[in-house]
């Protein structure tokens, strides 16, 4: 048989396949989630993310080490304080948990780069993510709390503040503070596009963040809605964004391309808690390749247009790429 076209010739050896790749994977652009606690000298697995700690402030340089070793520099990180109250006060005061992480963090590192979450739910005695009315979460009385939130991260040493709580006019918000208390500089990363999903029942296990009452449905998205994901991500690139998350990853690959498409700035993409768990346990009963798995995951995120990967698999995508296995 003549055949003119024979795509299989690019596909003949190791050496053909990587360098005709498309897609690849580059450790600057990995972004790893830790969660750091009220306490000293702790260390403690979370039970439902096996490999995944919380980390007082002491033990919070040790991570970061570890991280830092492997080529892994880009830190998320999330706070879990003693003390909580109705108005998530620790997530805003001088010496809140992630303030004094930063704090230590960049004593030590100052050459990574910090993204602290701008969020309520983890300092709440409710578990939502703002301020209550009754039952209802008031959006506009929580950006004055989310905006003093970002600006005392900013303070304390954050290179970028990522809002997650999915309130209308957030971005604008912080902005404005940020501004007006002299950070003029620290850029915004904001969760767009956030859906009300499945995939974080392990992080509510791991942030002691799950709401007390009811679910996060009237601001987080309803995953049905690929239209209304593009609206939200439109509106806080005209607020004045600097980046966008789309969360979770997998299952929302489409939308990420789409973000990605109609704008023109930084798209990051997060692959949840709930998703690592999954492979952790298809992994541990034999049922699936943990290293094979996470790597088509990472590749589907580079894919479809996310040039940031924020996933607790940040460590073992960073040795992937030290032995070859992926890039």
């Amino acid at each position: 048989m003549e055949l003119l076209n024979r795509p299989r010739r690019l596909r003949t050896t190791e050496s053909m396949r990587k360098m005709v790749r498309e897609t690849r994977v580059d450790k600057s652009s990995l972004i790893y989630p830790i969660f750091t606690i009220d306490g000293t000298g702790i260390k403690e697995e979370i039970p439902s993310m096996p490999g995944q700690y919380r980390y007082s402030v002491d033990q919070f340089p040790y991570a970061l080490e570890e991280a830092a070793k492997l080529g892994v520099n880009n830190i998320l990180l999330f706070g879990i304080p003693e003390h909580k109250d109705e108005v998530g006060s620790q997530a805003y005061a001088h010496d809140g948990i992630v303030q004094r992480a930063l704090r230590e963090g960049k004593k030590h590192f100052p050459d990574m780069l910090f993204i602290a979450d701008v969020c309520m739910c983890e300092y709440t005695s409710h578990g939502h993510c703002g301020i209550l009315h009754g039952d209802y979460v008031d959006n506009d009385d929580t950006l004055v709390k989310l905006a003093e939130i970002a600006s005392s991260q900013a303070e304390a040493g954050a290179d970028i503040v990522a809002p997650s709580d999915m309130m209308d006019g957030h971005v604008t918000a912080i902005r404005q503070k940020l501004d007006e208390d002299g950070f003029k500089n620290t850029p915004i990363m904001s969760y767009a596009v956030k859906f009300a999903s499945a995939f974080y029942g392990p992080f509510r296990d791991a942030a002691d963040s799950a709401p007390c009452f009811g679910d996060r449905k009237s601001y987080q998205m309803d995953f049905h809605n690929g239209r209304e994901a593009m609206k939200e991500a439109l509106l806080d690139v005209e607020e004045g964004t600097d980046f966008l998350i789309v969360k979770p990853a997998m299952a929302y690959y489409d939308l990420l391309e789409r973000v990605v498409s109609a704008t023109n700035i930084p798209v990051a993409t997060y692959s949840v808690s709930g998703e690592y768990s999954m492979v952790k346990a298809a992994a541990q009963n034999g049922w699936i390749d943990e290293e094979r798995i996470i790597s088509e995951m990472a590749i589907g995120a580079y894919r479809s247009g996310a040039g940031m990967y924020i996933t607790y698999f940040a460590k073992e995508l960073a040795k992937l790429i030290d032995e070859g296995k992926i890039g």
